[in-house]
């Protein structure tokens, strides 16, 4: 090894020092962890290693529960008896400009219904999560900026409506890092991909190591499968890691002859890092046959169920953030038939509580945050007869747990649910309020990139302290 490095003139300290301009230790830092020679206070020079917060966090870990294509605020989390008192009738305040046209107002063909000691009302189409409603508080006065889907989803995901900016999920990571390195510190869980697609897990203008990792689970979370190509048939762990050794050497040089700067190169050599190092570990959180056959029920079956349990299984391995999506495309985007809510949301209601449940038991859920919505949510108009159409003036998101006030709602939307108009919340508030949750300054999170300091909130944001417990 020796007379190698001499080779091409590098001691050894100046050749992990070079790897990945410091990214090359990061292997040498994981086994000297494990073993426990990193001394005491000694910094990993990982980026994806864990880092100080600026203040105390309320949360060390996120669950984003995402009902890609937009559920209806008045069919779920909040009730106007308006509605059916005015069905039909189009007043002025439910002339607003959405996407498409719209009819007169159309009331809910959902019943709702008080739970928990809180007495929140809650649609039957959640029965389960509304045995959860003492844990969650209900955002009732979200809005946004734009009512179309792909700036929408981008707004929710970044901050931003265009294909620009990193998602959230990254400025965890790199505010930071993750506690396990044998894992991806950002797992996105998406059966096939949404409206926009690897953009709204995108790290942007962010180093590459810190984008979202992507788990198609749409047939079936076999650990052998879910992660393609993550054992080598042909070599052994231990010739892997020569080869390895020998590829990022190679990758080095090319480095150090281009300025010894290239995000996207150091990007592949970390990557292929992890993937060495995930070969055993992320076999093992997939598998969730090692969960017992209760857990299992209680869950539930198909897609959604096995996200929310995978996504348990990860935090707890100490995952910073996964996003479950519902479905492929924008399922939850009924302009057609709002009934069509109903099947979605029974593939939803039983895992989600049992989630809330799963965390609580296992002591997590006062350090993991879940956040559940769409991209926006719907008019309380009718499209297509019983449809209804995009709205992005007034809708509502819940969360839970990670220092959150549960048994609780926060604003409201006018008597027909059209528009938030008290105590409104941006986008831009709730990631603001999720980043001082996770122990971030939004203000002082922030990334130069083209001459100026970008953050998540951009130029805005307000933290929400009455959500917080």
């Amino acid at each position: 090894m020796n007379s190698e490095l001499q080779r091409y003139g590098m001691t050894r300290r100046e050749s992990l020092q070079r790897m990945g301009t410091g990214l090359g230790v990061l292997g040498l830092a994981g086994l000297l962890a494990q073993d426990g020679s990193l001394a005491s206070g000694a910094e990993s020079s990982s980026p994806l290693a864990p880092k100080s917060a600026h203040f105390a966090p309320r949360a060390k870990h996120i669950i984003h529960l995402f009902m890609n294509g937009g559920p209806s605020q008045v069919d779920t989390f909040d009730p106007k008896p308006a509605l059916e008192k005015f069905n039909g009738k189009r007043p002025p305040s439910a002339d607003l400009k959405t996407e498409r046209k719209t009819g007169g107002l159309l009331m809910s063909p959902f019943k709702f219904k008080k739970y928990g000691e809180s007495g929140i009302e809650v649609s039957d189409l959640f029965p389960n999560v509304g045995s959860c409603i003492d844990d969650i508080c209900v955002i009732r006065s979200m809005h946004t900026n734009i009512p179309n889907h792909e700036p929408s989803l981008l707004m929710m995901n970044s901050g931003e409506t265009q294909p620009t900016r990193p998602a959230m999920g990254s400025w965890l990571l790199y505010g930071l890092g993750t506690e396990n390195q044998n894992l991806p510190g950002y797992v996105v869980l998406c059966p096939g991909k949404p409206v926009v697609g690897p953009q709204l897990w995108s790290n942007s203008f962010l180093p590459g190591i810190f984008q979202g990792t992507h788990i198609n689970h749409a047939n079936s979370v076999d650990p052998k499968k879910v992660i393609r190509n993550i054992s080598n048939p042909y070599l052994t762990s231990r010739g892997q890691r020569r080869q390895l050794d020998l590829l990022k050497k190679m990758n080095e040089l090319h480095l150090e002859k281009r300025g010894g700067q290239d995000n996207r190169l150091e990007a592949r050599i970390e990557s292929m890092e992890m993937a060495f190092r995930m070969q055993s570990e992320a076999q093992e959180v997939f598998d969730l046959k090692k969960e017992t056959k209760q857990t299992r029920e209680s869950y539930g079956t198909g897609q959604f169920a096995n996200g929310c349990l995978a996504a348990r299984r990860l935090v707890e391995s100490g995952v910073r953030m996964v996003q479950v999506y519902y479905g492929n495309g924008q399922p939850w985007d009924d302009h057609g038939n709002i009934k069509a809510h109903a099947d979605k949301a029974k593939n939803v209601d039983q895992p989600i509580a049992a989630l809330i449940k799963d965390l609580k038991q296992r002591d997590l859920l006062k350090d993991t945050l879940i956040v559940w919505g769409g991209e926006f949510g719907r008019t309380p108009v009718a499209e297509n007869g019983n449809g209804r159409d995009h709205n992005h003036h007034g809708f509502s998101m819940w969360l839970a747990g990670g220092g959150i006030k549960g048994g609780m709602t926060y604003g409201a939307t006018d008597d027909f649910g059209f528009a938030a108009v008290e105590n409104k919340v941006h986008v831009h508030d709730l990631h603001a309020s999720i980043l001082h949750l996770m122990g971030l300054d939004h203000e002082k999170l922030t990334f130069r990139y083209s001459g100026r300091d970008f953050r998540l909130t951009d130029v805005e944001g307000r933290v929400v302290h009455e959500l917080f417990a």
